[in-house]
């Protein structure tokens, strides 16, 4: 079954939410992991493309806005899951995506505002009435 790892950050800017999950990813992907981000929304898709070329000054995440691309550690789309295997969904969006159960892991990023956290409360209990394995982080 899909586990499911919340993290809470307590910075409510919306770069702390980019910048945490540039290195999730990064550290997820270089452990081996294919991993999917899913943004919820365009504009977010776009940004967090440019983060992740330039969220380090020596070094970038490749990745794909492309889901159908599996020559990249990481993936990222607001709406598409990626057509070929990932085992770790990095959700960004308020909603849980449809395709989470296809997933080994799901790390919920929950931004440190005020909206953010009520949208984590109710991501939290959808994945507790199912059943899922669940566990939280306070990231600082």
């Amino acid at each position: 079954m899909t586990h499911v790892s919340f993290y809470l950050l307590e910075d409510p800017a919306p770069e702390a939410r980019l910048r945490f999950v540039c290195r999730l990813a990064k550290k997820a992907s270089g452990q081996g992991h294919r991993v999917h981000i899913h943004t919820g929304s365009p504009e977010l898709t776009r940004t967090l493309d440019e983060w992740l070329w330039t969220f380090e000054d020596t070094a970038f995440l490749p990745h794909s806005t492309d889901v159908r691309d599996t020559d990249v550690p990481v993936s990222l789309h607001e709406a598409h899951a990626p057509s070929d295997r990932c085992d770790v969904l990095i959700n960004l969006a308020p909603e849980v995506p449809e395709y989470c159960g296809r997933f080994e892991r799901v790390a919920d990023i929950v931004g440190g505002d005020k909206t953010g956290r009520e949208a984590g409360r109710a991501r939290y209990r959808f994945f507790k009435e199912r059943g899922y394995p669940l566990d939280h982080h306070k990231i600082q």
